[in-house]
Parts: C-alpha cells; sequence; structure tokens
C-alpha cells in the first residue's frame, strides 16, 4: 500500500518544483471578499483573524524563581497570553494572536521573546520551536482528541 497524498505521483516518478508565493498573495485572485468567504475560504482581506500561538523557548539553565518572575510579567505586558509552561533550562508560551493572516501572526511571534527579553527580564534564551494555527483548526484538534487541551489553568506554571 503506497502512503501519500491522493493525486501526488509516485516518488521519484516525478521532479518536485518549489514555488514561492509572496507575503500577502492573493489566492482568491478575481473573486470578491464575499465570493472567497462563499466558497468556503473564509479568507477576507480587510479583517484579522484569531491565531493560536504556541512558542518554545530554550538556552542555559536560569533560576526558576527569575524565569516564573520574567514569565509573569510577559503575561502582565501581553494581554493575550493563556498560559506558560517553565524549567530551568526551557519554557512554552500559548497565546491568541490577532492578525490579518499566518505570516504576520508569526512575524509577530517570533519577534515577542526578544522585544519582551529586557523589558520582562526574560532569560537570553533562543526561539527553538514555533506552531501558528487558526481558530477553526485549534479546535477541531481539540474536538478529534489532538494537540493539547485548551489552556487552563491560565498563567504561569512549571512543568
Amino acid at each position: 500500500m503506497r502512503r501519500a497524498r491522493p493525486g501526488a505521483p509516485p516518488r521519484g516518478t516525478a521532479e518536485r518544483v518549489l514555488t514561492s508565493v509572496g507575503a500577502g498573495a492573493d489566492f482568491d485572485k478575481g473573486r470578491s471578499t464575499g465570493q472567497a468567504e462563499a466558497a468556503g475560504t473564509g479568507y477576507n482581506s480587510e479583517t484579522s483573524r484569531l491565531w493560536h500561538i504556541t512558542l518554545c523557548v530554550s538556552g542555559n539553565e536560569a533560576p526558576l524563581t527569575e524565569v516564573r518572575r520574567g514569565l509573569e510579567q510577559l503575561a502582565h505586558d501581553h494581554p493575550f497570553l493563556l498560559t506558560s509552561r517553565y524549567a530551568n533550562n526551557h519554557a512554552e508560551i500559548r497565546y491568541w494572536e490577532e492578525a490579518r493572516d499566518l505570516h504576520d501572526a508569526a512575524a509577530v511571534a517570533l519577534r515577542l521573546w526578544g522585544e519582551h527579553r529586557s523589558t520582562s527580564k526574560l532569560p537570553p534564551w533562543e526561539i527553538v520551536g514555533l506552531e501558528v494555527i487558526d481558530r477553526d483548526t485549534y479546535h477541531q484538534r481539540i474536538a478529534e482528541g489532538y494537540g493539547p487541551p485548551p489552556a487552563a489553568p491560565v498563567g504561569v506554571h512549571p512543568y
């Protein structure tokens, strides 16, 4: 039994060609916004959407009390922060971000740690993981039993 996308040619039988799509490309070109939404895309270039962000950071060990205090300050500074889990050498931050598209949501998420590092006194860790999914995908995963359960209790917690 072959495992592949439906309609995909068997491996090695066709040359793969990668193409680049510019940020903000209009995938529903030629359709009005109403037509795109009616077609089921749900994309409206004039409005923003909610994106569920999971940001993972890691680095050299830091005192747990300082990591917790920094994450609590980050939660205070960033009002959409849902929950943070931490240890002395890594942390995971989950929150909702409002953005026009995935590119914008990911860009904001990738800047979050660095921009708040000094004001929140966060450890000098690097981002080692990022997941950005739309609201519908998040709720579908939860309903199907995949992915992390909804962030509860909200706040900053040790692993």
